[in-house]
């Protein structure tokens, strides 16, 4: 009993944050003014003046980098130049020497870095460990940081990357934390599977614990100097937290009435990470993105919250610019799939972007800065996310099949016990990759979200497994049950097996003596043990037992056809959906964009053909095309043309450069171009007719030089010129 009890109380406390939730729409909406963000932590530049809509400044260290300033003072800077200001920070690590040295409480706090079980504190970076965050520090973090930051004038704060190792736990400070929590003495996790779930809840308690004080507070004080703070978490999808053996509190916070959204942590470096599939491990970058970005999306959708989606043009890891082109497209083209989310962090660290140095290409050492024709065709890209729309349509395919997820997916990665292993998070892509390499854009579904009823909206087949996960909550069992019982279909994968199955938790406590999870859930359904496989009717709805671990479909070639076929023949025999469709491409329509991305390692390996009158927004010259193909492996980014409503009014269709200052008259159209100094601007004019005169001169009247041509099938002016941050004056006559 000791060890569930203060675990029950944090379920205890979810529930009521839960209840708190106020009845918010499915879809998010921007706050005016705030549909784009980037962050930095340096002052405003002119080669980094991005031109989204809020400029989120990083850290309170004055004289942060090379910028000789004071925190407050590097927030005027993008201030004077017309941006709204945000601020973020670290809360598993940043720079607080001072509070690691000694010089804010005179007591050295090195100790509470997280160790591992050799004794190495993780550091991410020099005395910046990744830190056990205990009381002390919360204190610290709400003296030292967040009441600067709201003093500053700052009404949204981001908390980034609450991570807790799971190869850590050794130090003392955890141990101190251990028994605080648990009311016995720490148990080192090596040494059983128990030990292991137990010290993963616990880090994943003290995180929760973390981002619920800091917000809670500033939120507060705020209130003291009439602000309304607004506080996010920007953090790495559930996928690549469990693949990269890491805890953090992940959907648990969008129930708390502290936290107003999230920024999803999502680009080529999570999204790389090789996973298996048809016997073959390798990087699979869009079908991760892709699963990434719905990992987020889900967990927010039935709670209203706000999310941002993130994307990197470049990595933390350095490679070459083709690679970076590449996978950014990929990357880029998965989150514009999910049109219920329509605001974005357009990059973070401009200046890494801008100014550093990376290969020229794989095979050389020699390094150069960002290539212009990547620069250009980037910035058109994160200048469409300006204007891109929510959309009520849907992604190409077979709907209404989701995959439940649970934050108990990062408990049980490292280490392995009894023998049992999950390589490369394969329970989980196993129950996903054979879908969606074959067309079928699944959906992901949180069992923290289970007592929402929007979390059921359009799902008709739900695929689960406690193979790598385990319910926290007994309640999520009778919302699934309730849910198959009114005729949803359940498809449920596993050998139950596994050492975790055996920890003490509530399904073999307080009277309950399940020798796993699912059979508590199968006995709510009205199934009577053994619950061997098979199909079985409950209620208007039915429940199929696969007695096959997950990663069993994708660690072998071809090991996935049973699977497959069994969600095919249910999904078939629901007379009120079409049939499964299997295909090679995923494709969706957002206002005037089109965005495609052809699967590879498919039967189909032909091409996505599109028709119609198009912008290719992917390429830096973006010409007119009346056909794009898409190969096997690549996506398509395309403004169609033919969707403007009002084609005779005058107007930039895409720019390399964001617009201002737009005026329409009857024989002329005039606006001012800002993007960062050293780039190219591209654009192209949507016209009535061809112009006589074109008017291009710099923010004091001088003429600058620019290329252009008229394309008369589109009605379209192409213009190209440098570009300046004071702005560029285009005019056009005709």
């Amino acid at each position: 009993m000791q060890k569930i009890i203060p675990v029950l109380l944090l379920s205890l406390f979810l529930l009521q944050a839960c209840s708190k939730l106020p009845n918010t729409g499915y879809r998010q909406q921007s706050k005016e003014g705030e549909k784009t963000a980037f962050q930095t932590s340096n002052p405003w530049k002119p080669v980094t003046d991005v031109r989204a809509d809020v400029a989120i400044v990083y850290s309170v260290k004055d004289h942060h980098g090379k910028a000789e300033m004071t925190f407050e003072e590097r927030v005027q800077t993008w201030r004077d130049r017309g941006y709204t200001t945000h601020f973020m920070t670290g809360i598993a690590w940043g720079e607080y020497q001072d509070y690691f040295t000694g010089e804010w409480d005179g007591e050295w706090h090195l100790d509470e870095g997280q160790v591992t079980q050799k004794g190495d504190t993780l550091w991410h970076g020099r005395m910046v460990p990744y830190i056990v965050p205990t009381e002390n520090f919360i204190k610290y973090m709400k003296e030292k940081v967040i009441k600067r930051v709201i003093d500053a004038g700052i009404d949204a704060i981001y908390l980034e990357e609450p991570e807790f190792w799971a190869k850590a736990g050794y130090s003392e400070a955890f141990k101190r934390e251990w028994k605080a929590y648990y009311g016995f003495d720490w148990r080192p996790q090596h040494e059983s599977a128990e030990n292991t779930y137990l010290a993963n809840k616990l880090k994943y308690h003290l995180y929760y614990r973390a981002v619920e004080e800091a917000f809670s507070f500033a939120k507060e004080y705020g209130k003291s100097k009439g602000m309304d703070v607004r506080c996010y978490v920007p953090t790495h999808s559930l996928v690549n937290y469990s693949q990269w053996m890491i805890v953090s509190p992940e959907a648990s916070l969008a129930s708390l009435p502290s936290v107003d959204g999230y920024i999803a942590q999502v680009w080529t470096g999570t999204s790389r990470e090789p996973n298996y599939f048809n016997g073959q491990a390798k990087e699979r970058v869009f079908e991760t993105a892709f699963l990434e970005y719905g990992s987020m999306e889900s967990m927010t959708a039935p709670t209203g919250r706000k999310m941002y989606f993130l994307t990197d043009p470049i990595e933390d890891w350095p490679r070459d610019w083709a690679d970076y082109k590449k996978n950014y497209q990929a990357t880029f083209a998965a989150q514009l799939l999910y049109p219920m989310v329509a605001d974005y962090e357009v990059m973070p660290w401009p200046d890494r972007i801008y100014e550093g140095l990376y290969r020229t290409s794989a095979n050389s050492e020699e390094k150069a800065q960002i290539p212009r024709f990547y620069s250009t065709q980037m910035q058109v890209m994160i200048n469409t996310l300006n204007d891109m729309p929510l959309s009520d349509n849907k992604v190409s395919g077979s709907q209404r099949i989701g995959i439940l997820m649970s934050n108990s997916l990062m408990f049980q990665r490292f280490p392995t016990h009894e023998g049992y292993d999950d390589p490369q998070l394969s329970n989980f892509y196993g129950q996903a990759l054979p879908l969606l390499k074959r067309g079928v854009p699944v959906k992901t579904v949180h069992i923290e979200n289970v007592s929402f009823e929007r979390t059921w909206d359009d799902l008709k087949i739900l695929i689960m497994s406690y193979s790598n996960m385990k319910p926290m909550e007994r309640e999520a069992h009778d919302h699934i049950a309730d849910w198959v019982k009114n005729g949803g279909t359940l498809v449920y994968c596993g050998r139950d097996d596994d050492a975790f199955q055996k920890v003490q938790e509530w399904w073999n406590t307080d009277g309950n003596d399940f020798k796993a999870p699912s059979e508590d859930l199968f006995q709510k359904l009205g199934l009577k043990a053994p619950f061997e496989a098979g199909e079985f009717a409950v209620g208007k709805g039915k429940v199929v037992i696969m007695r096959n671990d997950p990663k069993e479909f994708v660690l072998e070639e071809n090991k996935d056809e049973e699977f497959v076929g069994t969600i095919k023949r249910l999904y078939d025999s629901d007379v009120k959906s079409a049939e499964l469709e299997f295909k090679n491409h995923f494709a969706l329509t957002r206002g005037p964009y089109e965005i495609i991305s052809v699967v590879n390692e498919n039967e189909d390996q032909s091409p996505y053909t599109a028709k119609g009158k198009f912008i290719d927004l992917f390429d830096p010259e973006i010409p007119v095309l009346d056909e794009k193909q898409v190969n096997p492996g690549e996506q398509a980014f395309l403004y169609n043309i033919g969707s403007v409503k009002n084609p005779k009014l005058p107007q930039v269709l895409a720019a390399a450069a964001r617009i201002y200052e737009e005026k329409v008259a009857n024989d002329s159209y005039s606006f001012v171009a800002k993007s960062p100094l050293n780039t190219t601007n591209v654009m192209r004019v949507l016209l009535p007719e061809k112009p006589k005169t074109i008017e291009v001169t710099d923010s004091a009247g001088a003429s600058l030089q620019s290329e252009s041509s008229w394309d008369e099938g589109s009605k379209t002016y192409f213009l190209s010129f440098e570009n300046s941050p004071e702005g560029v004056r285009v005019k056009f006559s005709w």
